[in-house]
């Protein structure tokens, strides 16, 4: 029997000023998503930028699925990539600090996209949502230098608590600040672009202060680029020693389908099929915001004593009830008034819809990244995180471009249902995921590894 797993040193938890630097990238770059893609920008480019409200902005929304859908497509092109070359060159750092000054830079640009300006303001989205989400995959590929297996889930979950905190912060003042999505508001609300980023500008400094650069560099002895073809074609060669790893990465290519649609409609879908109220909007997004810090929060803790797969498919679960409500919502409102004499809108239900969807959104993304930490091997996780990103971003085409096209055919509200769909098909395949056996491969790899470079008999 061989010694050499007790041989190889397990990973120590790291200080908390390391981790509280690390969830703060999470903090800064929620100004991002929220403000650009969910909440205030989105909007905005539907139906301002582009407007067409004869065929219910069906052009302008398929125009936004196109920009992300391309965006995402760049990242799997060269986030595997990316990750090989980090995981080799011991540089995570100096990729993340390359994606998070272009972030800023384009979002910051988003200033000089006016009414009319659809091309440029399609490139400026292409452009900053692929640094964005490359810089999510980049410092996802740190969490398994952060703790030990048994801590993955509490870390993951702070993380994605203490950025929705972030969020609720950015575009809290940016709603109650710089006011509506609107033509009319426009010379304010094209702030929301320079305010963005410059949020992220500042709040990500700690990131770059405390967290270390783990790893030791290997010798330049071919081009990087050469290095990354000749490592994932490797690993994607070794993915049968994974095999767990790469059936939760198709199940997360389906469910993560339907967490991009929600993150870049949601706020749409309230604007056009509820007709929500600016009020009832900023109320929606702090209820969201405070749900998801709560689902990554405590289900981060929950998943470290259930398990992160059994935990994943429960978030899942909800996300099916979720969607469901919130195509319902029209309807159930008007049957609720008939049957109880009520007066109630269907953007005062909205409300209530938006605790599960939250609930759910915080939950099921602290979950994946926790999962894919565990199966992966430390000096493989950059790499392995890159093929996260490529699950993710993967999932943000297919998902983004098809809500987009179906919409243009039936409209947002029925086009929704494909969510539901996506989900279901998820929980089907991740039955399949052995948790337990997905860890013992990466243990494995770890020690066939450690023998090698320590010239000791790993059989």
């Amino acid at each position: 029997m061989s010694l050499i797993p007790d041989a190889v040193p397990s990973t120590p938890r790291a200080s908390r000023k390391e981790i509280f630097g690390w969830a703060m990238f999470d903090f800064a770059n929620q100004a991002y998503t929220l403000l650009i893609i969910t909440v205030v920008f989105g909007e905005l480019f539907t139906t301002v930028i582009v407007g067409d409200r004869g065929d219910g902005y069906r052009l302008a929304n398929f125009l936004w699925s196109l920009a992300l859908a391309v965006s995402y497509l760049l990242v799997v092109i060269t986030g595997p990539l990316c990750g090989a070359v980090m995981d080799y060159q011991a540089s995570k750092k100096r990729f993340l600090f390359a994606s998070y000054l272009a972030t800023v830079a384009t979002t910051a640009m988003l200033y000089f996209v006016a009414p009319g300006y659809v091309l440029l303001g399609l490139a400026l989205i292409i452009l900053s949502n692929y640094a964005y989400s490359m810089g999510e995959s980049f410092i996802a590929a740190f969490l398994p230098d952060l703790g030990p297996p048994e801590d993955m889930g509490k870390i993951s979950g702070f993380g994605w608590a203490l950025g929705y905190v972030g969020g609720l912060f950015a575009a809290g003042f940016t709603l109650l600040v710089l006011g509506e999505a609107s033509a009319e508001n426009f010379e304010r609300i094209r702030w929301v672009g320079p305010f963005a980023a410059g949020f992220f500008l500042v709040t990500a400094i700690p990131t770059f202060m405390w967290v270390k650069e783990r790893g030791t560099p290997q010798p330049p002895g071919k081009p990087y680029r050469e290095i990354a073809r000749e490592r994932v074609a490797t690993t994607l060669h070794e993915l049968r020693r994974f095999r767990d790893l790469g059936l939760f990465l198709v199940s997360l290519l389906f469910s993560m389908a339907g967490v991009y649609i929600i993150i870049a409609f949601a706020f749409i879908y309230g604007a056009q099929v509820i007709g929500w109220d600016e009020s009832v909007r900023n109320i929606m997004f702090i209820i969201v915001q405070i749900t998801a810090a709560a689902g990554a929060l405590g289900f981060g803790f929950i998943q470290d004593r259930i398990g992160t797969k059994i935990t994943y498919l429960f978030t899942l679960t909800l996300w099916v009830a979720a969607i469901i409500a919130i195509w319902a919502t029209p309807e159930v409102t008007v049957f609720l008034n008939d049957r109880f004499g009520l007066g109630w809108e269907a953007q005062h239900l909205f409300l209530f819809v938006g605790c599960l969807a939250g609930l759910s959104l915080g939950s099921s993304q602290s979950a994946s990244r926790a999962l894919v930490g565990l199966f992966s091997p430390r000096r493989k996780a950059a790499e392995f995180f890159g093929f996260w990103g490529l699950a993710n971003k993967l999932a943000g085409v297919i998902g983004i471009v098809a809500l987009g096209l179906l919409q243009t055919v039936v409209g947002l509200q029925a086009s929704i249902l494909l969510c539901v769909a996506l989900f279901l098909i998820a929980i089907l395949i991740c039955l399949g995921v052995n948790q337990a056996r997905g860890q013992q491969a990466a243990l494995d790899w770890e020690t066939r590894d450690w023998a090698a470079r320590h010239g000791a008999d790993g059989t």
